[in-house]
């Protein structure tokens, strides 16, 4: 049988090898162009990732504390590990501790990154130690309708410092405050102003004066506006248009641990601790308030790691729980009670008084829980005393009184018992009489016989 081919008719064996090598040199060619299309794609694709900048925009709207300068610090950390091209810290802050803020100002000068502040959104405000975390930014920016200064440092009860104290403090933060301003090339006379006189400023009248690098409407187009800017003093050039924006924010624990390191909270937490330990320790097995008092306890002990805290107010709080805790056990008529609870107020007003104004326990929520306490206080040792002077309900004392059956000679039945018993008139006790008992000793009744018409009734 012949052999079946598929070629061409009429086609012969050197037009089959013709064929054949033309097939396969468009198969190479076809082959070497997708190679080449791959090899493109592949070369352009991370050319163009690289070509975006990326910038993480750090949300910082809260007070300047342990909590956010941890926040604010690890996240220009997590920038210069994690190939961005650019920190901005979206600033809003009425300021805070002055440790916190040396220590963010601090990181920012010492970043690899170029550091930008804006203060945003509109209405917000860089006051107080804010203003020096603004003016440590290599690129200083504000937004509409925003402001920027008053920087007196100002004294633990919120108001000026006296004499040599003030003139030292306000010496030290406006020298530190001038450095920051004119190492990045900025008005040095105003820092020095806004530290000596609280001066502040708008966004419009900063710009004119130097005192801030240039406003923007928003974001994307202040990034825009600096790219290819070099800055003062780390000469790095700016690669911020059109970046790829990545947005981070007070997670909620850190939300949670800014809301606990309010003084009175921490005040508050700390007295509830020791109340739920104490309550379990007098009673022992009823394990809730030793476990929430524990917990309360802890959370106290984290706000006192966080503020700066007095020791003679902390030793004060404890005294005024002793204080209490002996007056119920004593009589003193209350004396005791309104040294404690003396002690806990002025505790609570001293615990935090090394820190700034807005860290300081409120005296009206001191005052007022300290008049329930007393309230409470009052009633449950009136009721403790009131206990103490009833009469003996209870024991073999409580017989004295009632009355009984003789059941047989020197048995008496009385509140369905028999007891041993003597008469107190020498009669002779037969089983039937009624008697009353006169007295107990040990385990044996004084009776007397009760006449006979009492007995019938």
């Amino acid at each position: 049988m012949a052999e079946a081919t598929f070629g061409l008719k009429g086609r012969g064996p050197a037009a089959d090898r013709i064929f054949t090598v033309v097939d396969r040199a468009l198969l190479r060619g076809f082959l070497a162009l997708v190679a080449a299309l791959a090899a493109f794609s592949l070369a352009s694709s991370p050319a163009s990732a690289a070509a975006r900048p990326k910038v993480l925009v750090v949300h910082f709207a809260a007070d300047i504390n342990p909590v956010t300068q941890d926040f604010v610090n690890h996240q220009i950390d997590r920038a210069e590990s994690g190939g961005y091209s650019a920190v901005v810290i979206l600033l809003d802050t009425p300021g805070g501790l002055s440790t916190s803020m040396e220590k963010i100002y601090e990181r920012e000068l010492a970043s690899k990154l170029p550091v930008i502040v804006y203060v945003s959104p509109a209405g917000a405000g860089a006051a107080s130690a804010g203003v020096f975390v603004a003016e440590a930014a290599d690129v200083l920016a504000m937004a509409p309708a925003t402001n920027l200064g008053s920087s007196t440092p100002i004294g633990a009860n919120g108001g000026n410092l006296n004499s040599d104290l003030r003139r030292k403090a306000i010496n030290h933060f406006a020298a530190k405050l001038r450095a920051l301003a004119a190492t990045h090339g900025r008005n040095a006379k105003w820092a020095d102003a806004a530290v000596r006189k609280a001066s502040n400023l708008t966004a419009e009248e900063a710009l004119k004066m130097n005192v801030i690098d240039l406003t923007a409407p928003d974001l994307t187009t202040l990034l825009n506006k600096i790219d290819g800017r070099t800055t003062k003093p780390k000469g790095i050039v700016l690669h911020t248009a059109n970046a790829e924006l990545v947005n981070v924010h007070l997670s909620l624990f850190q939300r949670i641990l800014n809301t606990l390191i309010d003084p009175t909270l921490i005040t508050l937490l700390f007295l509830a601790g020791l109340a739920g330990i104490g309550f379990e320790i007098f009673h022992p097995g009823v394990v809730l308030p030793g476990a929430l008092g524990a917990v309360a306890l802890v959370t106290a002990l984290f706000g006192f790691s966080v503020l700066p805290v007095s020791w003679g107010g902390l030793i004060l709080l404890v005294l005024g729980i002793v204080l209490l805790v002996i007056d119920a056990h004593v009589t003193s008529h209350g004396a005791i009670s309104v040294a404690g609870l003396t002690c806990l107020v002025v505790g609570s007003i001293m615990l935090f008084r090394n820190a700034p104004s807005p860290y300081h326990t409120s005296v009206p929520v001191v005052l007022a829980v300290a008049g329930g306490l007393g309230a409470f206080w009052a009633i449950a040792i009136t009721k403790s005393i009131q206990v103490r002077r009833r009469p003996v309900s209870v024991g073999v004392h409580e017989l004295i009184g009632a009355e009984g059956e003789v059941r047989r000679e020197g048995l008496v039945f009385v509140r369905g018992e028999l007891w041993q018993a003597e008469p107190a008139d020498g009669e002779r006790l037969r089983p039937g009489d009624h008697v009353r008992v006169e007295s107990v000793d040990g385990l044996v009744l004084t009776v007397r016989h009760l006449p006979a018409a009492a007995a019938v009734s």
